[in-house]
């Protein structure tokens, strides 16, 4: 039994869902996602505005199919009307972040600068010099482009420094010396 395959999905005002054979699109304020229909899992509407996602047999394939398709029609629909955000901190003496066209130029320490481009889906603002924005309709290109902004510079456990995502706590370690017997 999937729990989560079983949840409802309510559409919001200003989004439309169509089927055609195994697409689904959803389109919305903010874009327009796609997600795939495997087989033997199918789409009931309802009059109230909510799609329930239903399996054909109990194959293991399908049932991990079930609420794996439920997740990511989700997610599309809740980009198509709301978005995604992910802020991310760069910490440390000299670390800025600066837009160069729609790509984030990353000075971290580095002899060279760092240039990211957005995925597809995905948009990149800096809001000051040690603040990235990423935003977007699509939820694992907002991840992603994240992710790869963060990977330049992952945080170190002794300082602190590197970016990280705003909601992340960086677990700091005691160096050498604070460690020391007198």
């Amino acid at each position: 039994m999937s729990r989560i395959g079983n949840k409802l999905i309510t559409i919001p005002e200003g989004v439309k869902v169509e089927v055609n054979g195994h697409d689904i699109t959803v389109k919305g304020p903010k874009g327009d996602n796609h997600v795939h229909l495997p087989a033997h899992i199918t789409l009931d509407f309802s009059k109230e505005g909510t799609i329930v996602v239903k399996r054909d047999n109990e194959i293991k394939q399908t049932k991990q199919n079930h609420g794996t398709v439920r997740a990511l029609l989700h997610n599309a629909i809740v980009g198509a009307s709301e978005g995604y955000t992910i802020k991310l901190d760069i910490i440390g003496i000299g670390y800025r972040a600066s837009m160069k066209g729609d790509s984030v130029l990353l000075d971290v320490g580095y002899s060279h600068e760092t240039v990211i481009a957005p995925h597809p889906g995905a948009k990149i603002s800096v809001e000051n010099p040690t603040t990235v924005v990423v935003s977007g309709y699509n939820k694992h290109a907002v991840g992603q482009t994240a992710a790869l902004i963060r990977a330049v510079r992952k945080p170190e456990p002794y300082k602190g420094k590197g970016i990280k995502y705003r909601d992340e706590k960086v677990i700091r370690k005691e160096g050498k010396r604070a460690g020391a017997k007198k």
